[in-house]
């Protein structure tokens, strides 16, 4: 990790409109489990669907690509990237850096705060809140490569990743039975069926398949990635 690269990409995600978008996002899930936790007291099902489909489902992948779009995009788009790639360093180590800052963002905006909305609909119960808590940590990781890449490979980075996000993991991955072993969020509900207590996380994918798809997919993602940076400078220089 290189952390002058780190510190500029922090400054970007937080220093603007994405800074209040990240605070919002989580504060939304929290402010609507305590309403919940007043309103229908402490239920089971009620938490599963909230964390699993508000959480995992929506918040995870939008704070994904908020972070990982975020963490590259913008200085692509405004052509300063030019003057980052002209500094002595590998193009790899700038992708982990910008990885590894996105994956930050998510794991203190997005998992944390799924854990503490579980902790408030069902407190401690059966590992619940914990279970949604590590699948958020790991579907943000993979999401923040995913869309780091997209963040390299295209201008509309944002535009690509909410079709995305919204028609292959909320629509796609959710109803087509085919379609689900590609899915972050049921390799993610797969790392919490197996942390929470029997019976209570449903998964369409078996944690053998969802580990190495995980695996694969964010080491992928992060080689393209860089791999295309690497293009991009020559194309430039040219």
């Amino acid at each position: 990790m290189n952390i002058t690269v780190a510190r500029l990409t922090v400054r970007g995600l937080l220093g603007r409109r994405r800074g209040l978008l990240l605070l919002a996002v989580p504060a939304l899930l929290l402010i609507l489990s305590v309403v919940i936790r007043a309103a229908a007291g402490q239920d089971e099902s009620t938490t599963v669907n909230i964390l699993g489909t508000l959480a995992l489902g929506t918040l995870v992948p939008l704070l994904g690509l908020i972070a990982g779009t975020g963490a590259i995009g913008p200085e692509i788009d405004d052509g300063s990237i030019i003057y980052l790639l002209a500094k002595p360093l590998p193009r790899w180590k700038i992708i982990t850096t910008k990885l590894a800052v996105a994956i930050g963002c998510t794991v203190v905006f997005a998992a944390v705060p799924t854990y503490i909305a579980g902790v408030i609909l069902f407190g401690n119960f059966e590992n619940l809140a914990l279970a949604y808590g590590v699948g958020a940590l790991i579907a943000g990781v993979a999401y923040s490569s995913i869309f780091l890449l997209f963040g390299v490979i295209t201008r509309h980075a944002v535009v690509v990743g909410l079709m995305y996000s919204l028609l292959w993991e909320s629509i796609v991955g959710n109803f087509v039975s085919g379609a689900k072993t590609l899915s972050v969020q049921q390799w993610a509900l797969s790392v919490a069926r197996k942390i929470a207590d029997p019976g209570v996380v449903s998964s369409s994918v078996h944690l053998p398949t969802a580990i190495p798809l995980l695996i694969v997919v964010t080491l992928g993602a992060t080689a393209f990635a860089a791999v295309r940076l690497s293009r991009l400078t020559l194309a430039s220089e040219e």
